[in-house]
């Protein structure tokens, strides 16, 4: 069992940035993909970014991409979400996610541990 656990969310001005952490115990996460996915209110939970359990490959959501980046510090089992040029539409809860896949993934249901997620607000 792998338990994940977010932070660094918040309340920042459109065009700020946040570093969101995602630190996982138990079974270390360092033998599985890890993702993070959203959910804003009223809306469907979507996939924003992947990376493979080796770091090398990664995955964005066009929404996203140019602005996020993700990374992992397999020897802290932490995974990442850098975002930049931050938008309204952004707001949402951030779910950090462990898959079994060795590589990445954009898809919900392969992913099969999941954090509570942490709240980012982006403010206009």
């Amino acid at each position: 069992q792998v338990q994940l656990v977010e932070s660094g969310g918040g309340l920042v001005q459109a065009g700020g940035s946040l570093r969101l952490s995602c630190a996982a115990s138990g079974r270390t996460s360092i033998n599985y993909g890890m993702g993070w996915f959203r959910q804003a209110p009223g809306q469907e939970r979507e996939f924003v970014a992947a990376i493979s359990r080796s770091g090398q490959s990664t995955d964005f959501a066009d929404s996203v991409k140019g602005r996020f980046t993700i990374s992992r510090d397999n020897a802290k089992n932490t995974v990442y979400l850098q975002m930049s040029s931050l938008k309204p539409e952004d707001t949402a809860v951030y779910y950090c996610a462990g898959t079994i896949n060795f590589g990445t993934t954009i898809r919900r249901n392969d992913y099969i541990y999941w954090g509570r997620g942490t709240q980012v607000t982006v403010s206009s």
